[in-house]
């Protein structure tokens, strides 16, 4: 019964050890302490991006991306710059969801019914 309890007592001793060394590791540079819409802000002046490579660059989940874009766009007016919307095009028919005010994909065209969609790209330009 003893020899038991030691086991699980080593087990436990290194798993807090491991833990320990993770919390404690490399500090990540000071530029990844920005916010999440200043990294997302940095990425788009590099040039259009769709909501998926941002998802990828930044970090984050695919679904939040456009929330944070809506308001990047809306904070926009007070620094001069530009939000560019590049709109969702239907891959079969050559539609372009010109109109559209929703930064999220659209599922599918309404004139063909295909759910083969290029993205809408995004983008930050100065006057």
């Amino acid at each position: 019964m003893a020899m038991t309890w030691g086991v699980e007592l080593q087990y436990t001793t290194t798993m807090v050890k491991r833990r320990e060394e993770h919390r404690e590791g490399p500090r990540p540079p000071a530029e990844s302490y920005d916010t999440v819409r200043q990294l997302i802000m940095a990425e788009l002046e590099q040039g259009p991006l769709s909501a998926h490579a941002i998802s990828g660059l930044v970090g984050i989940p695919e679904k939040e991306v456009a929330g944070h874009l809506e308001h990047i766009r809306q904070s926009l007016h007070r620094t001069g710059r530009r939000f560019i919307v590049q709109p969702a095009e239907c891959a079969r028919c050559g539609f372009v969801f010109g109109k559209r005010e929703r930064l999220t994909r659209p599922s599918r065209c309404p004139v063909c019914k295909s759910e083969s969609l290029h993205a809408p790209l995004f983008s930050l330009a100065r006057p």
